[in-house]
């Protein structure tokens, strides 16, 4: 299972932003993540509530934004989207497609409290 390391790297990420913005609190932190990267929600929210204990970002809400798999066909340049699995171009019927979207995985939003903040 590689979301551990991607979990630990998202922390990484979460906490120093949070840090350089002056957070008291780490609210929401919404993700995108494309249907081709392999990454599990389930997975990612299970080892980031277990790693956020103790930190700022404990009890944090994950939002999950999911890119479909998009592919363009290299013999007639056609664009469409897909499953992961099926790769055939639908307008000319040839299997040249390559990926264009759907591999990404990055952090889009974190919602924090300011330290200046009263609770």
């Amino acid at each position: 299972m590689h979301e551990l390391a991607v979990t630990q790297s998202l922390l990484d990420i979460v906490l120093k932003e949070a840090g350089k913005a002056g957070a008291k609190r780490v609210n929401t932190v919404t993700l995108v993540i494309g249907e081709l990267s392999g990454l599990v929600d389930d997975s990612i929210q299970f080892y980031f509530d277990f790693m956020t204990k103790g930190t700022i970002a404990e009890g944090s809400m994950l939002h999950f934004k999911r890119i479909p798999a998009r592919m363009k066909c290299r013999a007639c340049g056609e664009e469409f989207i897909t499953s992961p699995n099926e790769w055939i171009c639908p307008k000319c019927g040839l299997w040249q497609a390559e990926v264009i979207a759907g591999k990404e995985f990055y952090v889009d939003s974190i919602e924090v409290d300011d330290a200046d903040k009263s609770a």
